[in-house]
């Protein structure tokens, strides 16, 4: 099979795409010929070794200390099931499935190999491009707003970043969940955050979102889905019971944070998935691609993500053909 293959961490030009062994479905794992990928943060970081504050050495001892070992990247896919290995359950060759490989990666490729656990069904009225471009972001603005700050209806929720893969997720599931919704981003991309429910706007290049709070602003939930904010910066913001949700934070905010400051990672529970994917289906949460790119444009991908200009998602066309589902 085709693949991108990154073997030490270097620019987007290190990718490159390579004829590799077709990965097999071992005992509980099913063989998905991938669709649509996505290109995001994530890949990004690996790819360059850009890790976050504190991750420098954490980050090379978990996935290679010159080049990802897992050489394909990608950990979001949809696509349909080729083949299914003993002992897996709960899908059939031919369906259609959507899920994240974790730490294994293997996603920037023309076949993935996952456990079945990893996997859902991707229902008829939700496009393969849509069920990838909703998980990474999705997932994770879910997990911040609904599991760590509880968000409840009538609370003031500020998005910063709200252009990106989890800020544009975050808008819609923080109106979703009854909130009323400040998006922070550039102006180009105020009439985005609007039509996503933004109830107002702030460009940040006129407002540093700092600065909010010696205007008296404050809010029950600061989400920073891109490292804007720090917990001395964000606290500020907060008012009496707030909450402030770091999804890009540093080492040692995530082992100093306390009390309103929440940080980690998003799980990627199938349970998730299939939430975001109902909410698409049903139209309440519309998923922002930024492009869809064949598979031969994949170091394109990725330096459109480290240009910071990436709008919602980046989808990843492995099989160089059309979505059949758009």
């Amino acid at each position: 099979m085709r693949a991108g293959v990154v073997e030490r961490y270097r620019p987007p030009s290190v990718v490159r795409i390579a004829t590799v062994a077709d990965p097999v479905a071992g005992r509980g794992e099913v063989l998905v010929r991938v669709v649509a990928a996505t290109v995001n943060s994530g890949d990004a970081r690996i790819r360059g070794a850009r890790f976050p504050r504190g991750f420098a050495l954490p980050g090379r001892l978990a996935l290679g200390l010159r080049g990802p070992r897992a050489a394909v990247l990608g950990v979001v896919f949809s696509g349909v099931v080729e083949a299914t290995g003993a002992g897996a359950v709960g899908v059939a060759v031919g369906d259609r499935v959507c899920g994240m490989t974790g730490a294994r990666m293997g996603a920037h490729a023309e076949l993935v190999a996952v456990s079945a656990s990893r996997v859902v069904r991707v229902p008829d009225e939700v496009s393969f491009e849509d069920a990838a471009g909703v998980l990474f972001g999705g997932t994770t603005a879910l997990h911040f707003l609904r599991d760590k700050a509880g968000v409840r209806r009538g609370e003031q929720v500020l998005v910063v970043g709200a252009s990106g893969a989890v800020g544009t997720n975050a808008v819609q599931l923080a109106k979703h969940l009854g909130a009323t919704v400040t998006a922070v981003t550039s102006d180009g991309n105020a009439t985005l955050a609007t039509e996503l429910g933004a109830d107002r706007v702030i460009d940040y290049r006129v407002t540093p979102v700092g600065s909010l709070a010696k205007h008296g602003e404050r809010f029950d939930v600061v989400f920073d889905t891109v490292g804007a904010l720090s917990p001395a910066t964000g606290r500020p913001l907060l008012s009496a019971g707030g909450r402030l949700l770091l999804a890009a934070a540093s080492l040692g905010e995530i082992v100093t944070a306390r009390g309103p400051v929440k940080t980690g990672t998003a799980p990627q529970r199938t349970e998730d998935f299939d939430t975001l994917l109902g909410l698409v289906g049903s139209g309440a949460l519309h998923v922002v691609i930024d492009g869809a790119l064949p598979l031969d444009r994949l170091a394109e991908a990725h330096a459109r993500v480290d240009s910071g200009r990436k709008i919602g998602n980046l989808v990843l066309r492995p099989q160089n053909v059309a979505d059949p589902t758009v």
